[in-house]
């Protein structure tokens, strides 16, 4: 190979290497001859251009003042560092999925390299408009929006807050609660002893989340067979729940195999996981016809059905575990209107009573009370 210039020499790790060295003047060549990016840095050098390194990303960039820089800050602070393990996970899922969606596609621009000054409130709006058909994911985008906004407020790099009092509340119909009848087709499909009997019983007769549900250990069980207790520590909330363990749940845990510490374990004795168990469960309902339903909605159905009896917003709170009022007031809502109505106006049946009182000179309605000398006016 006969290039002006051009010599070769090995690093000390004895990686060949090429250079271009004229009167004093030494630079290295990425590559090797014939590559393209070498072709055209040794053309350049030939001709005196100056040689442009080739520009690297690295994947977890940020360009100074995008949503990513702001994001990255948020990360650093003291609301941040306050929240739980499985908090963040979730917050990081959705920050990563905005930020990984094009701003205009098909143009790979994606709402990570946006500067945060660029990003007026129609262009929210608009984008909020776009995701009409997927409410949830609209609201979280909304939410980590909002969190890498307040980062650029207080490093200054904007004066206003472009989603100010911008309200996005699509109806969301949530996880319902099951029927009765949906309940009975279910225990009909899989009897005592299937794991699917096990979990529904746990979810029903606890009311816990998916991701407590898969943490109870049979250990968490005590007390003698009549007055048993779960005792278990909420993975959202932090708050430590003693459960009184229902004639019905635990003939169901009478019938269940041991497989592991877990009482949800797999097969091989392995703790399940709350998204394996999502997935399963969709499986298993398809299968028994009962498209629908969820896990989730078995919590429901224990709120719904304790506020047809009559619990109070406390007990409902201690009973569920919520620490909010509101949260808890969910499932009142779902009581039957008709059986709720029922109550409420047999409380006030006794007041509504027709009272005595003169029409024309001629009594009318029930009997003065022995104590009453003057019909009511």
């Amino acid at each position: 190979m006969n290039r002006p210039y051009l010599s070769s020499y090995k690093d000390r790790h004895g990686t060949l290497r090429w250079r271009y060295r004229r009167k004093g003047l030494v630079v290295a060549l990425q590559g090797h001859p014939g590559e393209k990016a070498f072709e055209a840095a040794y053309s350049a050098a030939l001709e005196g251009q100056p040689i442009r390194a080739q520009v690297v990303r690295h994947p977890n960039h940020a360009l100074p003042r995008t949503l990513k820089a702001a994001w990255r800050l948020h990360v650093q602070g003291l609301e941040w560092t306050a929240l739980r393990s499985t908090s963040k996970a979730q917050y990081i899922a959705r920050a990563e999925r905005f930020l990984d969606m094009q701003v205009a596609p098909p143009h790979p621009t994606t709402y990570a390299d946006v500067p945060v000054a660029d990003l007026k409130r129609r262009h929210i709006k608009d984008l909020l408009a776009s995701m009409a058909d997927r409410p949830h994911a609209g609201s979280d985008v909304l939410v980590t929006l909002r969190k890498m906004i307040v980062v650029a407020l207080d490093q200054e790099w904007i004066l206003h807050d472009p989603t100010h009092r911008l309200r996005y509340a699509p109806k969301i119909d949530g996880h319902r609660a099951w029927t009765d009848a949906e309940r009975a087709e279910f225990e009909a499909h899989f009897p005592l002893g299937t794991m699917q009997r096990t979990i529904y019983a746990l979810a029903l007769y606890t009311g816990q989340r998916r991701g407590d549900l898969v943490r109870i250990r049979w250990s968490d069980f005590t007390g003698t067979k009549g007055s048993q207790q779960l005792a278990l520590t909420q993975q959202k909330t932090g708050k430590r729940l003693r459960l009184p363990v229902l004639p019905h749940l635990r003939a169901v845990l009478e019938a269940t195999a041991r497989r592991g510490d877990t009482v949800l374990a797999l097969e091989d004795g392995s703790a399940r996981s709350a998204e394996g168990l999502t997935n399963d469960w969709r499986r298993w309902t398809e299968r028994a016809g009962l498209k629908g339903t969820s896990i989730h909605g078995l919590r429901k159905t224990l709120g719904k059905l304790l506020a047809e009896e009559g619990a109070t917003t406390r007990e409902l709170m201690d009973a569920l575990g919520h620490d909010a009022i509101a949260h808890a007031e969910l499932y009142s809502r779902e009581a039957a209107q008709e059986t709720m109505a029922k109550s409420a106006f047999n409380k006030v049946s006794n007041r509504l009573r027709p009272r005595l009182k003169v029409v024309g000179g001629e009594p009318i309605g029930e009997p003065l009370s022995p104590l009453r000398t003057k019909p009511l006016k």
